[in-house]
């Protein structure tokens, strides 16, 4: 998925919000999908968030659009989605870009990439979810850092936040992104979803129910095909043949 206004930072209209979620649906829903790879057009933005020349203007009126998207909990950036995400970070990352990659499973950054929550300076706060997700994927004091003083982080900050796994020199960012997708792909499809989706469900439970929550996950993977096919690959030393079955 790439966000195609180059000349406007590659922001974010409400019609592409749309976009966004009817994407993210059609990647869940489709089994021959199995990494989604995000972002922006040129070098010098991934997203700089909403685009506010086409949102501010028609605050209430926009607010009213979206309200399915703000008010719907499975509406926050591909919530509910267990298949992998990758962001390919080639600049800006503001507002709303920043919480997209929240998002996002693994973030990989050029050297000139930038992060941040400006919104406190606009007198709004961050709607996508920032509140819930950044304090847990990153230490809250940091958290809070991005959070109220909408500063701009650099890609050196977001690596020591813990924001954003790796730098790579620009003409990089794709293809690092690209090796990762190989990598996830070359394993058990379903293997993968159960995998993420352990991790998201049980993240707020109690040891004993996030245990039992995993064991029914892993129960459920051991009964398909794949689990057949995996060991018996390793055991007649050849690759596996995965059918996500």
């Amino acid at each position: 998925m790439t966000f195609n206004r180059p000349t406007e930072m590659n922001s974010i209209t409400p019609k592409m919000m749309e976009d966004i979620d009817r994407i993210g649906d059609d990647f869940k829903n489709d089994d021959d999908l199995l990494v989604l790879i995000l972002t922006g057009t040129g070098e010098q933005a991934f997203s700089a968030g909403a685009d506010l020349k086409k949102t501010i203007t028609k605050f209430k009126e926009q607010a009213d659009q979206g309200a399915r998207f703000m008010d719907d909990p499975t509406k926050r950036f591909f919530a509910g989605i267990y298949k992998p995400i990758i962001s390919a970070i080639n600049g800006f990352c503001l507002a709303g870009g920043t919480e997209i990659i929240q998002g996002t499973d693994i973030r990989i950054a050029a050297p000139h990439a930038k992060f941040g929550l400006p919104e406190v300076h606009w007198g709004i706060i961050p709607g996508g979810g920032s509140h819930v997700r950044l304090p847990r994927q990153i230490p809250y004091c940091h958290a809070m850092d991005i959070l109220l003083t909408g500063r701009m982080i650099s890609a050196e900050e977001a690596i020591q936040f813990g924001l954003i796994n790796k730098v790579v020199p620009a003409d990089q960012v794709m293809p690092e992104c690209e090796k990762y997708a190989e990598i996830i792909c070359s394993n058990g499809p379903l293997a993968v979803q159960a995998a993420k989706e352990a991790a998201l469900v049980t993240y707020n439970m109690g040891w004993g129910e996030a245990f039992s929550t995993e064991a029914i996950i892993a129960e459920r993977v051991f009964k398909t095909d794949d689990a057949a096919e995996g060991p018996l690959a390793f055991a007649e030393k050849r690759e596996p043949v995965y059918t996500g079955k």
